[in-house]
């Protein structure tokens, strides 16, 4: 048994240290990511498997040797550096980048997230109390094609037939994987119950789909709320849209190319503009390298099975996919939302879109840097995803009022104070 628990020592200490610094080369990337995922995100739950691992190998005699007592010693360390992780996400505290203003996501008198959610993550599944899912709703059919949608909202409809705000959630899974039903649960969820109406929206997946039939989907998707809102409860005037990785990349297109003719093939003249984006750990610049070695353009996933070109003789193409391309003056206010520790898109993507997005638009543009988050870090209901929630749900809901009042979109309300709040992290 001692040499059980050496292994065991060995092996929680490696995967600790994976957690807080992830490989980025190409042998490593993929299993370091899922590894450092789960360890992050799902840390009280490691935590404890990891105590209780390490009490049953130490009670069945693993300290009758040195190799033990050097396997506890090891899983002690480990185990203090994931405590580490619950501390920092229990804390999350985001910096407004070029300001140095720490915005508190978890303000006192703030719509809070269920504590069994963070014990039981499985419950995220589940819709919760007060919101009513309507499933598999058909938004675009031609042809043998067919999309569909899930409805999140509040069970009970407004008590003045006023008509709620509508939010888009678009799914990750690198253009190729992915459904409604596995990601943004957490959010919607939450959304509802403060009285939003969220679209869970699926759209065609590579290889089948060749670029830029996933964004002419979603925009299929943006013209069908136009008409159709108002039978859901929701505002047919007033959309935002969220999403994460490439759920991310495609909410920076939807709102940055509104009205594009050329991604808006049979319905030209269809309105698509959106009133706010959030997008999570996306990616923003396919043709030039800085976060990585080579431009993401180059990469096989794009090459091969998404865009279909090589990158070397069809770079304008690829700026055309890039969210980057098309900032401008009258973009949407942006709330942009990533992790320091995301081995997958680096954070220096997220940085410099910011950086080129301020300098343009005339909106208000909030960067979010989560301190410890890898790449998905709210796929899970953990206590990081939790602050970041209620967090999108002030900033959402500012624009709404400042929709409603005719202000016009600005640093909502709601963040301003909080940038005068002392830091608690």
């Amino acid at each position: 048994m001692p040499y059980v628990l050496l292994a065991l020592g060995i092996l929680f200490a490696l995967v600790a240290a994976n957690a807080h610094a992830p490989r980025r080369n190409a042998v490593l990337l993929v299993p370091s990511f899922f590894l450092g995922w789960l360890t992050i995100e799902m840390a009280p739950h490691v935590l404890v498997t990891w105590a209780a691992a390490t009490a049953l190998t130490a009670a069945f005699g693993g300290l009758d040797g040195w190799a033990g007592w050097t396997g506890l010693a090891l899983a002690l360390a480990a185990m203090a550096g994931i405590a580490a992780t619950v501390v920092a996400s229990r804390r999350t505290v985001v910096t407004l980048r070029d300001s140095g203003a720490p915005l508190d996501l978890d303000p006192e008198g703030a719509p809070r997230y269920p504590l069994a959610h963070l014990i039981v993550p499985q419950l995220c599944l589940i819709p919760r109390k007060g919101v009513r899912v309507e499933r598999n709703v058909l938004y675009r059919e031609e042809g043998r094609l067919r999309l569909r949608l899930d409805v999140f909202r509040p069970a009970d409809d407004a008590a003045d037939g006023e008509l709620r705000p509508g939010l888009m959630q678009i799914h990750g899974g690198a253009w190729v994987i992915g459904d409604k039903r596995e990601q943004g649960l957490p959010l919607l969820n939450h959304m509802a119950l403060q009285g939003w109406v969220g679209f869970n929206v699926n759209y065609r997946l590579s290889p089948r789909a060749t670029w830029p039939e996933h964004l002419i989907d979603l925009k299929h998707f943006v013209a069908w709320y136009k008409e159709h809102a108002e039978e859901y409860g929701a505002d047919p005037d007033f959309l935002c849209v969220t999403g994460g990785s490439a759920g991310g990349h495609l909410t920076a297109m939807v709102a940055l190319t509104a009205n594009e003719p050329e991604f808006q093939p049979g319905f030209e003249d269809a309105d698509t503009t959106v009133q706010g984006a959030v997008p999570f750990y996306g990616v923003y610049n396919f043709f030039e390298a800085g976060p990585w070695p080579v431009p993401m353009g180059a990469t096989r996933i794009l090459e091969k099975m998404v865009v279909k070109k090589p990158f070397a003789e069809n770079q304008e193409l690829y700026a055309k996919a890039s969210p980057v391309t098309y900032i401008r003056e009258d973009a949407p206010p942006f709330f942009v939302i990533h992790g320091s520790h995301d081995s997958l898109i680096p954070v220096a993507e997220a940085r410099r879109f910011v950086e080129r997005l301020r300098d343009v638009s005339a909106s208000p543009v909030i960067y979010a840097e989560m301190k410890g988050a890898q790449h998905g870090f709210d796929v899970f209901p953990s206590y990081r995803t939790a602050r970041v929630i209620e967090g999108v749900e002030r900033y959402l809901t500012g624009l709404h009022r400042q929709y409603r009042q005719g202000t016009g979109p600005g640093v909502p309300e709601e963040v301003t104070q909080s940038l005068e709040e002392p830091s608690v992290g």
